[in-house]
C-alpha cells in the first residue's frame, strides 16, 4: 500500500501508540510539541502580566488594582448562587480550570504518555520528591515557627509555563529529552503541590458538600467505566464538584486536579479510526447533513474525552488563565518601606533559598543518587549536568507558589514579604539555570540534551535484509513494527522510492516491535525464520496485509501459503539466533534515538518529519551521495 501526499506525517491522528517519539522536538508526538509550544508562549505573557501587575501597584493609579479585584460578582439562580470579589473568582474559579488541565495531562501521561513505562517515572519521582523536601526543609529552618511557617509550601510547587519559556531562552538548542525528563518530574510535583493547597490550606470543612463532591468523583470513574465518550457529561459534573468543593471548604483546585485525573485517556483504537474515514468517504460522496453529524460523530469518538479537553483548553488556560492569575496576584506595593521591610524579613529570605538553592539541590541530588543507587536511568542524551540546570529552572515557582502565600497568610505584610520573594527566586533562577548550563556545555561537554540522530550499527548486507543492489549509493533503512497501522500505511512506499531511484537505491529494514503491540514480537521472529529459507520479502508483505491477525495459528497458515516447510519454520522460530537478531535490532535502535515506528535512516541519518514517497525521494536527493551520482 503507497503512501502519498501528508498520510506520513507523525501528527496522524493514531499516531500516539505507533508514532511514539520521545526524541527530537520536530520527531515527538505532536501533543508534546504542541504542549511545548503552548507552555513556552504562555510564559512571554506571564512575564508581561506580572509587570503590568507590578507597574501599575506601584503607579499613582495603585488604588484602580486593588478596587478592582474586590470588585463583586455574583451568579444567582432563584434564591442560590455564588458571589465572590473578582480575586477569588480567579483564584479559586479559572486556576480550577489550570489544575482541570494538568490533570488531564497527569492522566494521559499514565495511560498512554511517558509513564505507561513506570520504570521511566522511578528517577523523577525520586527527583521531584527531593526536589519539594529539600526547598521545604530550607524555608523550615529560617521560619521554624510563627505565622511566617505557614508558607512552607510556597516553596514545593514549579511553575511548568515559566520554566519551559525561560529553558527554551536559556538551555540547549537542542533539549527535547530534557524537556520531557522535566515534564515528568513536573507532573509529580503538581500532584504533590495541589494536595498540599487541597489539605493543608483549607477552611473549615462541611461534611455535607464534601459527600456530594465524593458522589462526584463516584460519577466519574463511572462515566469511565462504561465508556462514555462524549465530552458534555464529564464537563457537567465537573462543574458539580466544584461548587461542592467550594461549599465544602477544602480548596477548589483539588477538585479540578481530582476530575482531571478520572477522565479518560485512550490512544485511538483502529476500528474507530477506521470508522471515522468510512463516514468521512461517505461524506464526500453525499454531503448532506445527515451524513456530515454521523461523519463529526465519528470522528470525534476516536479521540479520547481526555484529549479532546486538552486540546479545547490548553490554549485558554495557558493563555487567559494564568496571565489574568499573574495580573491579578503578582502586583506588590513596593513604595512606602515593602521592599526594604522584605528584603530585611526571614520569610521572603526562606522563599528565595528554599526555591533558588532548594530546588536545584534537591532535584540534583535525587537524580545523582537514583542513578548511582542503580533504581533507574536517566532518558538518552540527558546528563547529570543538564539535571542541575533543570533543577535549577524549577525554582521559578510562581503560579503556585503566589495562590499558596494567598491562601497561607492573612497579614497583607506577609503576603507582600513572600511575593516578593517568589518574584526574586524567578529572577535568580533564571540565571542559575543560565549558569548551570553554560557549566555543563563548557565543563562537562553536554551541549545538548537531544536523541542521537546517527546510526548506530551501519549496514550489513550479510544480517540486514536489503531490497535492491547492496552496492547502492543511497540508502533507506527503516525500524518497523508489523503490528503497526502505520508501518503497513507506508510498506509501499519503498516500492515507490525504488521505482524513483532504481539500481541507485537500496532499502534495508529493521525490527523494532514495541511494548504497546502483543503479536509484534513473535511477527518479527516469523519473518526472520522466513528469511532462513529465503522468503523474507513475501513474509514481509503478507504480514502487513494480514497484520489484524498474527496469532501463532495465523503465521502457521501464512508459512504454507508462501511454500515454506512448516516444520522448519515452527522450529526456527524457537531459535535463539533469531530471537537475538531481533534483539539486536532492537538494540540499535535504541542507540540511534529511535523510539517509535516507522522510523526512517536516510543513509545514516535519521529523517525527521513527514515519511510520504514524496519526502523521502526529497530526503534522499539531497544528499551528498545522490548529488555526486548527478554530478
Amino acid at each position: 500500500m503507497s503512501t502519498t501526499g501528508d498520510e506520513g506525517q507523525h501528527d496522524d491522528p493514531g499516531q500516539s501508540t505507533c508514532a511514539r517519539s520521545v526524541a527530537y522536538e520536530a520527531q515527538s508526538p505532536r501533543s508534546l510539541r504542541d504542549f511545548i509550544r503552548t507552555e513556552s508562549g504562555s510564559a512571554g505573557m506571564l512575564v508581561v502580566a506580572s509587570l503590568v501587575a507590578l507597574v501599575w501597584a506601584n503607579s499613582p493609579w495603585s488604588q484602580s488594582y486593588v478596587d478592582l479585584w474586590h470588585t463583586d460578582l455574583s451568579i444567582r439562580l432563584g434564591t442560590g448562587g455564588l458571589s465572590m470579589d473578582l480575586h477569588h473568582w480567579i483564584n479559586d474559579g479559572l486556576m480550577v480550570v489550570f489544575f482541570f488541565v494538568i490533570g488531564l495531562e497527569v492522566r494521559k501521561e499514565f495511560a498512554i504518555g511517558e509513564l505507561t513505562d513506570r520504570s521511566r517515572a522511578v528517577i523523577p519521582l525520586v527527583a521531584g520528591l527531593a526536589g519539594m523536601l529539600v526547598p521545604a526543609a530550607i524555608f523550615l529552618a529560617l521560619n521554624s515557627s510563627g505565622e511566617e511557617a505557614a508558607g512552607w509550601g510556597a516553596v514545593i510547587g514549579t511553575d511548568t509555563a515559566f520554566l519551559l519559556g525561560v529553558m527554551a531562552l536559556v538551555g540547549p538548542a537542542v533539549s527535547t529529552q530534557l524537556r520531557i525528563f522535566l515534564l515528568t518530574l513536573t507532573v509529580i510535583d503538581d500532584i504533590v503541590a495541589v494536595s498540599v493547597i487541597g489539605i493543608v490550606y483549607s477552611d473549615d470543612l462541611s461534611l455535607g458538600a464534601l459527600a456530594v463532591a465524593a458522589v462526584c468523583l463516584v460519577v466519574l470513574v463511572v462515566l469511565d467505566r462504561v465508556g462514555v465518550w462524549q465530552a458534555a457529561p464529564y464537563v457537567l459534573v465537573v462543574l458539580v464538584l466544584w461548587v461542592a468543593t467550594l461549599e465544602s471548604g477544602v480548596h477548589a483546585s483539588i477538585a479540578g486536579m481530582l476530575s482531571g485525573l478520572l477522565v479518560p485517556a485512550l490512544d485511538p483504537r483502529r476500528s474507530d479510526v477506521e470508522e471515522a474515514a468510512r463516514r468521512f468517504r461517505a461524506f464526500r460522496q453525499s454531503p448532506m447533513p445527515g451524513v456530515q453529524r454521523a461523519a463529526r460523530r465519528s470522528l470525534t469518538r476516536a479521540i479520547s474525552v481526555n484529549e479532546r479537553l486538552q486540546e479545547a483548553l490548553h490554549g485558554p488556560t495557558s493563555h487567559v488563565v494564568v496571565p489574568v492569575f499573574a495580573l491579578a496576584n503578582a502586583g506588590v506595593d513596593l513604595r512606602d518601606g515593602v521592599l526594604g521591610d522584605a528584603l530585611a524579613s526571614r520569610l521572603m529570605w526562606g522563599i528565595v533559598l528554599g526555591l533558588v538553592v532548594g530546588k536545584a539541590v534537591g532535584i540534583f541530588a535525587g537524580s545523582f543518587a537514583s542513578v548511582r543507587l542503580g533504581w533507574g536511568r536517566l532518558p538518552q542524551g540527558v546528563g547529570l549536568g543538564h539535571t542541575l540546570a533543570g533543577g535549577a529552572l524549577s525554582g521559578i515557582g510562581f503560579t503556585v507558589s503566589l495562590l499558596i502565600i494567598s491562601l497561607a497568610f492573612d497579614s497583607t505584610r506577609l503576603q507582600d514579604q513572600a511575593r516578593v520573594g517568589v518574584l526574586l527566586a524567578a529572577v535568580l533562577a533564571s540565571l542559575a539555570g543560565w549558569a548551570a548550563f553554560r557549566f555543563s556545555a563548557r565543563v562537562l561537554g553536554q551541549d545538548d540534551a537531544a536523541l542521537p540522530r546517527i546510526l548506530s550499527r551501519p549496514v550489513d548486507p550479510a544480517r540486514d535484509h536489503v531490497a535492491g543492489p547492496v552496492d547502492a549509493p543511497l540508502t533507506l533503512v527503516e525500524y518497523l513494527d508489523y503490528e503497526c497501522p502505520f508501518c503497513a500505511r507506508v510498506s509501499g512506499v519503498g516500492d515507490e522510492l525504488r521505482a524513483h531511484f532504481g539500481d541507485r537505491l537500496r532499502y534495508v529494514t529493521r525490527h523494532l516491535p514495541l511494548p504497546v503491540h502483543p503479536h509484534a514480537e513473535l511477527a518479527a521472529l516469523a519473518v526472520e525464520a522466513a528469511a532462513r529459507q529465503g522468503r523474507f520479502w513475501e513474509m514481509h508483505s503478507v504480514l502487513f496485509e494480514n497484520q489484524d491477525e498474527l496469532e501463532l495459528e495465523d503465521l502457521v497458515g501464512y508459512a504454507a501459503e508462501i511454500d515454506l516447510d512448516v516444520e522448519q519454520f515452527m522450529r526456527d522460530l524457537d531459535d535463539d539466533e533469531i530471537a537475538r537478531h531481533v534483539e539486536h535490532d532492537v538494540a540499535s535502535a535504541e542507540a540511534s534515538g529511535v523510539r517509535g515506528t516507522p522510523t526512517f535512516f536516510v543513509g545514516d541519518t535519521r529523517h525527521v518529519g513527514p515519511y510520504d514517497a514524496r519526502s523521502l525521494i526529497a530526503a534522499l536527493e539531497a544528499t551528498p551521495e545522490a548529488r555526486s551520482v548527478r554530478g
